[in-house]
C-alpha cells in the first residue's frame, strides 16, 4: 500500500507510487509522524483539512490565478532562508471584502511549501531539519484561550491549562522561522491581547522573520488596530495581495 496520497512530498519525491512509498518511510515520518497527524507538519499546528495543500494542488488556484503566479515565484524565494547573506524573504499580507476567497488555504499551502522547502533543503545541505521550521496560528481560536483563562469564576485547572496553551502558541508563533497568523483583523480585544498580539508581529518584523498575514481589513486598517510604528513596519518588505470574488467557505474553509 503507498503513501502517495497522504505525504507532501509525494510531487517532489521518486519513489511515490512505489513499493517504497509508506507509512515506513522516514521522510514521511520525519513530516507526517506515524499516522500523517504529527511530525512537522503537526507540530506546525496545521489544521487537519488542510495538511496535504500546496501552491501546486490548491483547489483556489484555479479562481486565484493572477495571485497564484505571484506566489510560485515568492515560493521559489524561499531557498533563502539557508543563505545568511542572501536577500531577505518578504512577507505576505492577503485580504478580502469578504470571508471565504481562499486566503487560509493559500497561507496555509505557502507554509507547507515552505517546510517541504526546509526539510529538503536541510538534507541536501547536510543538516538536522529543525523540528519547528514554521508555524501557524488562528488569532480567533488564540483569543478564545485568552478569554478562557481571564474569565471569572473559571476552574483553576482550565484557566491553567489555557494559559499554557495560549502562551505556547505565542512563543511557537514569535520565534517560527516562518509563520502564519490567520485573521489578524481582530475587533473586539482586550489591551493585553492585543498587546501580545502586538509582541508577536513586532518580533517577527524586527527579526526579519517572513510572515504572512491574512485578514478581512485592508493593511491600512492595521493603523487602528494596533498602531502607526507598527503598521509601518508590518508593510515594509510585505507584498500585499487583494483576494477578490464571492465567498466559497460552503465549498472549502477559506
Amino acid at each position: 500500500m503507498t503513501n502517495e496520497k497522504h505525504c507532501l512530498l509525494a510531487y517532489r519525491c521518486q519513489l511515490a507510487g512505489g513499493s517504497a512509498c509508506n507509512n515506513h518511510c522516514p521522510h514521511f515520518i520525519a513530516l507526517h509522524g506515524m499516522n500523517a497527524k504529527g511530525g512537522r507538519v503537526g507540530l506546525a499546528g496545521v489544521p487537519s483539512d488542510y495538511r496535504l495543500v500546496t501552491l501546486t494542488n490548491s483547489p483556489v488556484r484555479a479562481s486565484q490565478p493572477k495571485i497564484y503566479e505571484m506566489l510560485d515565484k515568492y515560493a521559489a524565494t524561499f531557498g533563502r532562508q539557508f543563505d545568511e547573506n542572501g536577500d531577505r524573504i518578504k512577507s505576505v499580507y492577503m485580504w478580502s471584502n469578504s470571508p471565504g476567497t481562499g486566503k487560509t488555504t493559500t497561507a496555509v499551502a505557502l507554509l507547507n511549501d515552505w517546510l517541504v522547502a526546509h526539510y529538503l533543503g536541510s538534507l541536501k545541505r547536510g543538516r538536522q531539519p529543525l523540528q519547528m521550521p514554521a508555524y501557524f496560528l488562528d488569532v480567533n481560536e488564540w483569543q478564545t484561550l485568552y478569554n478562557e483563562f481571564n474569565r471569572s469564576h473559571v476552574p483553576e485547572d482550565i484557566a491553567e491549562r489555557a494559559s499554557r496553551e495560549y502562551y505556547r502558541q505565542l512563543q511557537a508563533a514569535k520565534q517560527a522561522p516562518f509563520a502564519v497568523l490567520d485573521d489578524i483583523g481582530v475587533r473586539q480585544a482586550t489591551e493585553g491581547f492585543r498587546g501580545d498580539l502586538h509582541a508577536i508581529i513586532n518580533y517577527r518584523v524586527t527579526n526579519g522573520l517572513p510572515t504572512v498575514y491574512t485578514s478581512n481589513l485592508p493593511i491600512e486598517d492595521m493603523v487602528r488596530i494596533f498602531d502607526e510604528r507598527l503598521y509601518d513596519r508590518m508593510r515594509d518588505m510585505c507584498v500585499q495581495l487583494h483576494f477578490e470574488g464571492e465567498s466559497k467557505r460552503g465549498k472549502r474553509r477559506g
